[in-house]
């Protein structure tokens, strides 16, 4: 392969010159070069080594550059970085690291391009491209990498134990690669994870946040997950999800693994969206189950209002991982929250009232939901996977039709709390939200249109069974 076919950019030439002007060799290493191998597509990244200071190749190349861009240095960690058109390239100098047993963040010093490779995660990661004028765009791979990027393997420069122990994300980044590169962990390197695996605590939640977000956003994101299971970091990250592994049986009873069966809804959904949010609620739709399980010698197993447990947890889950408390939160607590209620209406007959509350209640996540639900079929039965199927496709035509005629999404009463005062000159009371609930159950019931007419009738009839008087 012809590696300066990589370096094609101009950019790549500025800092060859910064670099001569410097005096200083220096080095594009990491996922830029791994991608351009495995032909990914156009990098927004790029990570340069200097051998020497990085932060003053990254003012060169800004002095070289027409528009002069600014350049961030973040003198604590002695790397610098600017913009060039869409790419963001960060400058660090060559460095070794030490590690203590507490933390993550290592003892840095100068170092060669050795000392930096060795220091790298993955082989794959250490792959380094020569940007001097000499010896422009000749590649250097200490430890194989290129073999590995062949053989699709995931595996560590030096002993995984230490690589493991000094930096714990390095467990989660090793598995996030593999399920987003379709790659195998090498077993030394897998069993060094699980030998390891209690060193995750040290890393703060929003690391470990970014990396579970990397896996979900992959197209098979079990992949990661089985891993994080398999190696005992689930354990330690997402215990809701560790919670569902296994399978009871009392008389002859068994319930299907809800561990297993949600890494198949969270494939099935990653065909379909890559909305994140939407890929959360998919894994934490039955989370809810572990704490509702019981067992009834009438009916069996039961996991009644594992729903309304799950959204609950959701709350503190997304609090635990510091994530954000906001709309996303709450959108995958109602999604979590109302998983089975188009599963329910897709096994009876689909009536108008049952399909505009389910619109009322789901506003304008109906649609995201009605993908959860589908992805929620798992059987392996041809014929109940088709049957289940064709009922959604009912419900979605019915949500469809009803909404045309009806307009409940979102709902907005026809008649205002403040209409309701000043027909019967009365101040905020009991009687105006006895009122404007009638109102909302006649027009969800079909009793009366969505209408402000019909529903102005209604309250006047409803306000003289209160006692109330129109002024």
């Amino acid at each position: 392969m012809n590696y300066k076919q990589a370096l094609q950019n101009p950019i790549f030439k500025i800092i060859s010159q910064a670099s001569k002007n410097l005096n200083l060799d220096s080095y594009v290493i990491g996922g830029f070069v791994r991608d351009f191998i495995l032909k990914r597509g156009n990098a927004k990244d790029i990570d340069v080594v200097a051998i020497g200071s990085g932060i003053a190749l990254a003012k060169e190349v800004s002095n070289l550059l027409p528009n002069k861009p600014k350049v961030q240095v973040f003198k604590t960690y002695g790397t610098a970085m600017l913009r060039y058109d869409d790419i963001e390239i960060e400058f660090v100098g060559a460095r070794k690291e030490s590690y203590n047993e507490d933390s993550r963040n290592p003892v840095v010093e100068n170092g060669s391009l050795e000392d930096d490779q060795n220091r790298r995660d993955f082989t794959i990661n250490a792959l380094a491209l020569n940007l001097s004028e000499d010896n422009f765009g000749d590649l250097l791979d200490p430890f194989n990498g290129i073999k590995d990027l062949e053989n699709k393997i995931i595996r560590t420069p030096l002993n995984p134990d230490i690589t493991y122990s000094d930096d714990p994300l390095r467990m989660m980044r090793a598995i996030r690669f593999a399920t987003q590169l379709d790659f195998k962990i090498e077993n030394q390197s897998l069993k060094a994870i699980t030998r390891n695996n209690k060193r995750i605590k040290i890393i703060t939640n929003e690391r470990i946040v970014v990396e579970l977000n990397k896996i979900l956003e992959s197209p098979t994101p079990s992949i990661g997950f089985l891993l994080l299971e398999e190696t005992g970091l689930l354990q330690y990250i997402l215990p809701e999800l560790t919670a569902l592994k296994g399978i009871d049986e009392i008389e002859g009873q068994r319930h299907k693994d809800n561990f297993y069966h949600t890494l198949e809804v969270v494939d099935n959904i990653a065909k379909h969206t890559d909305n994140v949010w939407l890929r959360w609620a998919a894994l934490l739709h039955d989370i809810g189950k572990a704490p509702t399980k019981k067992f009834s010698n009438k009916v069996g197993w039961t996991f009644h209002g594992h729903e309304f447990e799950g959204s609950k947890m959701v709350f503190h889950l997304f609090k635990r991982l510091k994530m954000p408390l906001n709309e996303k939160m709450k959108y995958v607590q109602k999604l979590v929250f109302m998983s089975s209620r188009p599963i329910v209406l897709a096994q009876d007959i689909v009536t108008d009232s049952a399909v505009r509350r389910l619109l009322f209640d789901a506003g304008d996540y109906v649609e995201d939901l009605m993908t959860l639900c589908e992805a929620d079929i798992t059987t392996k039965n041809p014929k109940k996977f088709k049957k289940y199927h064709n009922n959604f496709k009912i419900v979605r035509d019915k949500l469809v039709e009803v909404e045309e005629k009806d307009s409940v999404r979102n709902f907005q009463p026809p008649v205002s709390g403040e209409e309701i005062m000043e027909t019967f000159n009365i101040k905020p009371s009991r009687e105006v939200g006895l009122i404007k609930e009638a109102i909302k159950e006649a027009i969800l019931e079909g009793d009366i249109p969505n209408e402000h007419q019909a529903a102005f009738s209604l309250m006047l009839e409803k306000g003289a069974a209160l006692g109330l008087k129109k002024v």
